[in-house]
């Protein structure tokens, strides 16, 4: 047991008085209705103000995966151009139905055709890594690329429409 070279010149407090102070001064939730509905009206007016500032790239409103100039680069670039990966999930729906007819052949061709698809996209994925990690080198000089290229390609796997944050450039703009 350590003793301290200095004392404190008061008496410690006792237990009731402790717990009465803390109770008046603490941020104690609102326990009545209408205190309770605008404290959640308030929470979800944040929400969604945040989410509105995300989805338009503010960088405030970024998570650290999508923060910083090289991120917003490779989201840029990708945005600009198509991809194989981006029709991937809308072929996998015309796949689904196709394999519902009764003709084999129909179920083969539509099967053969998604596989081809998959290899396609696994292969223009790479390749856009490979692009992206050049282009972030020539760039941005110093800076790490570890992650980069799969962030690019998860991106490009997404359809447009659904991309988070939206994407601030248009098809075919030129970087």
């Amino acid at each position: 047991m350590t003793t301290s070279p200095e004392k404190k010149n008061r008496p410690t407090p006792k237990r009731k008085d402790s717990e009465a102070k803390r109770a008046v001064s603490s941020l104690a939730p609102t326990t009545n209705k209408e205190g309770k509905k605008r404290d959640r009206d308030a929470a979800r007016a944040r929400r969604a103000a945040s989410r509105v500032a995300y989805m338009r790239g503010d960088e405030s409103a970024l998570p650290a995966r999508d923060r910083g100039p090289a991120r917003r680069f490779v989201r840029n670039y990708v945005d600009s151009k198509r991809s194989v990966g981006e029709y991937f999930i809308p072929l996998i729906f015309v796949v689904l139905i196709l394999s519902l007819f009764p003709v084999p052949a129909v179920q083969i061709v539509a099967i053969a055709f998604m596989y081809s698809a998959l290899v396609a996209s696994g292969i223009n994925g790479f390749l856009l890594s490979r692009k992206i990690r050049t282009e972030v080198t020539t760039r941005f000089p110093g800076t790490s690329t570890k992650g980069l290229g799969m962030y690019g390609w998860l991106r490009s796997t997404q359809m447009r429409r659904l991309r988070a944050p939206k994407p601030q450039v248009q098809l075919g703009d030129k970087l």
